[in-house]
């Protein structure tokens, strides 16, 4: 399996874990999450994508599937920004 779909099932499974109603689990869940989103994708979009992660799971905005998203954004949406420049 390529290491892009293990990142995707990894962020998946990392979503649904966000998504368990728990009290108090989400406390101790948000600084976990952001750092695992910090080591997962690296760089500035990393640490941006880590502080919303944190601040997602630490309100009650457990809905959002934040790490699949930030899948799409780097293998999806910012792929086709790179292949749409053209080289001189």
């Amino acid at each position: 399996m390529n290491n892009k779909y293990k990142k995707l099932a990894a962020s998946i499974v990392l979503d649904a874990i966000g998504f368990i109603p728990v009290p108090f689990l989400d406390l101790l869940w948000a600084p976990v999450s952001g750092y695992i989103m910090t080591k997962m994708y690296k760089g500035k979009t990393g640490k941006i994508a880590g502080i919303v992660s944190f601040l997602e799971e630490i309100l009650p905005l457990d809905i959002i599937p934040t790490f699949t998203i930030m899948w799409i954004y780097t293998y999806v949406i910012n792929k086709k920004k790179e292949d749409s420049i053209i080289e001189v």
